[in-house]
């Protein structure tokens, strides 16, 4: 779909860049010509895929193991990575979501989300983009939200507050620092199964087949199928290319029309029982504690 150096002498930094949606937009981005820079709290997992990536395209990519919660470590990696050679592009990708009942959350519970997805996204964006302005140097960030922005959703309260904060401040943003060449684009993705998500949105245990209800929710989705990583590449690459310059302050959808359809929320979990949720958090719980074990910051 595009040259296979339409991103060359760009240097795009991917957070979340380890996995899922990250480790394919990182994917993209180094099948046309930028080099990837990726973070992450597992940094065993970010080594693995740049390993994995640099073999496989042939690209440049590196890694960082960064806590995006922590401001005071956001502010140092940044400027390692400056002081090396400044970035082009952000992706801020790094989030955290599960399913609940709201009146069962605690306040760790929320800010389990709220710290990653609000407050991390914000301190590396105003970390990168405070250095840009300084530089004099023009650049793009590309934020990763949820169709929820425009219609709420139950169940995932803290995910779609913060989310729905990034929102506005990727509209905020591409007005106060568009005359620095700065651009901030956001891209609110329908379905497409990772397993970081799918264990926390779509939990199951041992005995359920992965594909119980795929039928069900694809029934909700005009196209009739989930999302393909090529397809979620393309946009993003897209955005991050020259050529588009003045595209700016906008959330593209990208979920087969499927919020416009059905709002795509999570509304249909008002039938479930007490023993489903309980269920569901068990089935949480121990995608969590998987996950946990391979963080290193």
């Amino acid at each position: 779909m595009f040259a296979k150096d339409a991103l060359k002498d760009q240097r795009i930094l991917v957070t979340g860049g380890g996995s899922g949606l990250g480790k394919e937009m990182s994917r993209h981005f180094l099948q046309h010509g930028s080099e990837v820079i990726i973070c992450g709290r597992r940094q065993s997992v970010l080594e693995d895929t740049a390993k994995e990536l640099a073999d496989e395209t042939g690209g440049i990519i590196s890694s960082y193991p960064l806590d995006i919660r922590d401001s005071l470590s956001i502010e140092s990696t940044i400027e390692e990575i400056f002081s090396d050679k400044p970035i082009t592009g952000l992706v801020n990708n790094a989030a955290g979501n599960f399913i609940s009942r709201t009146k069962d959350l605690s306040p760790n519970g929320f800010n389990a989300i709220a710290s990653i997805v609000f407050h991390g996204t914000f301190y590396i964006t105003n970390a990168v983009g405070k250095r840009w302005i300084e530089n004099k140097q023009k650049g793009s960030i590309i934020s990763i939200l949820a169709t929820w922005v425009w219609t709420g959703s139950p169940y995932v309260i803290p995910s779609a507050m913060s989310k729905s904060g990034v929102n506005a401040m990727t509209k905020s943003l591409a007005v106060e620092w568009g005359p620095f060449g700065i651009r901030l684009n956001a891209i609110a993705p329908g379905p497409f199964p990772t397993e970081g998500a799918w264990s926390r949105l779509m939990p199951r245990t041992e005995d359920e087949s992965k594909d119980a209800d795929t039928t069900s929710n694809y029934m909700t989705i005009p196209l009739g199928r989930a999302g393909e990583m090529e397809e979620l590449g393309n946009l993003a690459t897209f955005l991050m290319a020259d050529g588009c310059e003045y595209l700016t302050g906008q959330t593209i959808a990208i979920d087969g029309a499927q919020y416009l359809s059905s709002s795509g929320t999570f509304a249909n979990l008002g039938s479930l029982s007490d023993e489903d949720w309980d269920n569901i958090r068990s089935a949480i719980k121990s995608s969590n504690e998987k996950d946990k074990a391979k963080r290193s910051v």
